[in-house]
């Protein structure tokens, strides 16, 4: 897997339209839609042809991948169908590339021309993604279907983004401009890769009947025939995914039976409730077993920080930041909907050069990034000072939907959303855990079994390995101290201000400066040096701060707090399945055998609130066999087998 990746700014649709009023593309000189009509087509052509709506009854889950989301009337006609019927599927998800998505405010104009979908219209606009290259996961329809309908946006080319895809697909939207305007669309490049992620018995279904297009998809695995069309067209394509030797039987085994869907958490900070959220929102029972009680520990401090951290070479972690802070951000959203006691604020982040050649850098970032405004722009000196309320010796990046969390609040919203499939025994010890009959079991010192399910998920932090004692797994905790100062101390700031370091605005009567990032050290001692440490942080971010304070501010009687951080070597969490603990190296991850039913959410280091959602979002969807949330390089780049894989071994004794 390459750590680099090439970054191509997303280029909005333009809107405009034909003659007949039918929205066109000005860049590929096509309409969107038949002029007979883009709400029939969605339901005649795609639906229809893929069996819809007998084929997703009964089940608990039903895919639906889609090439070219458009104004997302294929999506909406769906989701209004499903809603609609009753012996509907528990969950439907669906999945669109698109490469030239439309601004919401564009959505907005076209979505006027279907008032009877305007409620779910107007829902799917007001959770809308900033337009910004890679995997967007959206849930909808909570207030009435409990969030059992789950869109994710594939933002960038269908050759990059598909072959990055993990699902399986019981159905299959292709549409997009002609083959005449737009080949690549209909060509191996993208028929291949959809019949990897094309479920046995899928279906798939398009209004071209061009030759090419036949071949094309009979050659990728798919056996299709002419139907009668649509509108002015006198025919349509259908098919279905031709059946392989290897495949499992029936569709449905590859569905988590309902017995099957318990879990044991251990751990309730960020990694520990995140996953149980995800996992109750799937319709999981969840039981969550804590020594002490949520953001009791590595997730106990006053308050973190939510911002991504963008790259020129847009690297892994750049494009993991980026996937979770937007999604972690709109997790945030939800709870607050929700009425949730979540605490956080979008205050806006900025984050200063921290010197000439660093800020230069991120000046570049956004000239060839060109991100949205209200996800990233770069300000200068006097414009960061303002935004900041403090003269700055520096300018850098602003984000303006940045902002900090408590996350000792965030843990419990996440216990508190779910209550009825989330049950918690908290003050209680694991001290080990065996797989017993299927199903993991864990006991406590004497030997009391306190849970056991066919599921369990360490997200205990750096104790984790106390249960999981693999050599090869370097899961340690790193020490680190912030400093809490009086609000009426200090004049400023009103954003989050980070370089080499961290300032927070003013929550719940404190500001928070720091951290310190000791790893190895447990030290759990208050320490008037660290103090004294992140005083000279602050003083480096905003420069003659702590001299304007009153009263002065003294190391020795500041007050703050001690966490310790569980950390990997490559300062990435480690999310995903785990393997035999004498797991042997392999080349690449499929190689390695995993432990059934055992898995981790774990080293999220100094990034916990950024992590947080997102890990969860992507561990319970691992677990239920669900499309994953984000590309399969960055999945594997979280994958705790990595440290199996040649190069990135550590051996137990560096971690001393």
């Amino acid at each position: 897997m390459s750590a680099a990746h090439p970054f191509t700014p997303i280029q909005p649709a333009r809107l405009d339209f034909a003659p007949d009023g039918t929205p066109r593309s000005t860049d590929y000189g096509d309409v969107y839609h038949t002029a007979a009509g883009g709400l029939e087509q969605a339901r005649q052509v795609f639906m229809a042809g893929c069996g819809l709506p007998e084929r997703w009854q009964g089940r608990q889950r039903f895919t639906i991948l889609e090439t070219g989301f458009g104004l997302g009337l294929n999506f909406l006609a769906t989701w209004a169908a499903w809603r609609a019927d009753p012996a509907r599927s528990r969950e439907l998800y669906f999945i669109s590339t698109e490469k030239h998505p439309f601004s919401a405010d564009d959505l907005a104009v076209l979505h006027r021309a279907y008032p009877e979908l305007a409620p779910l219209a107007d829902e799917l606009r007001q959770a809308w993604p900033e337009l910004l290259p890679g995997f967007h996961r959206l849930h909808l329809g909570s207030d009435d279907d409990g969030e059992r309908v789950t869109l994710t946006l594939l933002f960038g080319d269908a050759l990059t983004t598909l072959p990055q895809l993990s699902a399986q697909a019981d159905a299959i939207y292709l549409d997009g401009f002609s083959p005449a305007k737009n080949p690549e669309l209909w060509s191996p490049q993208v028929f291949y890769p959809l019949a990897r992620l094309a479920a046995p018995g899928a279906r798939i279904a398009t209004w071209s009947v061009a030759g090419a297009v036949r071949e094309g998809l009979a050659r990728a695995g798919f056996r299709v025939e002419k139907v009668p069309g649509f509108g002015t067209k006198r025919e349509r394509l259908t098919g279905e995914r031709a059946a392989r030797s290897n495949d499992p039987a029936p569709a449905e085994a590859s569905h988590t039976p309902a017995d099957d869907r318990r879990a044991l958490v251990i751990g309730a900070g960020f990694a520990g409730t995140s996953v149980a959220e995800r996992l109750a929102a799937r319709g999981w029972q969840v039981e969550m077993i804590d020594s002490v009680g949520p953001g009791a520990g590595a997730s106990g401090n006053r308050v973190g920080v939510l911002r991504p951290l963008p790259a020129v070479d847009d690297n892994r972690l750049a494009r993991l930041t980026r996937a979770a802070f937007l999604y972690t951000r709109r997790h945030l959203q939800t709870l607050t909907a929700a009425g949730l006691p979540v605490q956080w604020g979008a205050s806006g982040v900025l984050h200063l050069g921290r010197d000439p050649v660093h800020e230069a850098t991120q000046r570049k970032v956004v000239e060839q990034h060109q991100p949205p405004a209200g996800y990233l722009r770069y300000v200068d000196q006097d414009e960061a000072s303002a935004i900041a309320g403090w003269p700055t010796s520096a300018g850098g990046w602003f984000f303006p939907g940045g902002g900090w969390g408590v996350p000792p609040s965030l843990c419990r919203a996440n216990l508190a959303r779910f209550p009825e499939r989330i049950r918690t025994r908290f003050g209680q010890a694991v001290a080990s855990i065996a797989h017993i009959d299927g199903e993991w079991a864990a006991h406590a010192e004497d030997g009391t079994l306190l849970g056991r399910a066919p599921h369990l998920v360490l997200a205990n932090a750096a104790a984790a390995k106390a249960l999981y004692p693999a050599p090869w797994l370097p899961l340690r905790p790193a020490r680190g101290q912030t400093t809490v100062i009086p609000a009426a101390a200090l004049p400023a700031p009103q954003v989050v201000v980070c370089r080499l370091g961290y300032v927070t605005p003013v929550v719940d009567g404190y500001r928070v400066c720091g951290a310190s990032f000791i790893a190895g050290d447990t030290d759990p001692a208050m320490r008037p040096n660290e103090h004294r440490e992140n005083l000279q942080k602050l003083d480096f971010i905003l420069p003659g701060l702590t001299a304007q304070a009153v009263p002065p501010l003294d190391p020795d009687t500041l007050e703050g707090r001690v966490g310790f951080r569980p950390v990997s070597p490559d300062r990435l969490p480690m999310v995903g399945a785990l393997p035999a603990v004498a797991a042997e190296p392999a080349q690449d991850l499929a190689a390695i055998p995993r432990q059934p039913g055992l898995w981790l959410a774990n080293g999220f280091g100094a990034r916990g609130l950024v992590w947080s959602a997102h890990a969860g979002e992507l561990l319970a969807s691992q677990m239920a066999g669900d499309p994953l949330p984000l590309e399969i390089d960055l999945a594997g780049a979280l994958d705790p087998a990595r440290f199996l894989l040649p190069g990135r071994r550590w051996r137990a004794a560096s971690e001393d």
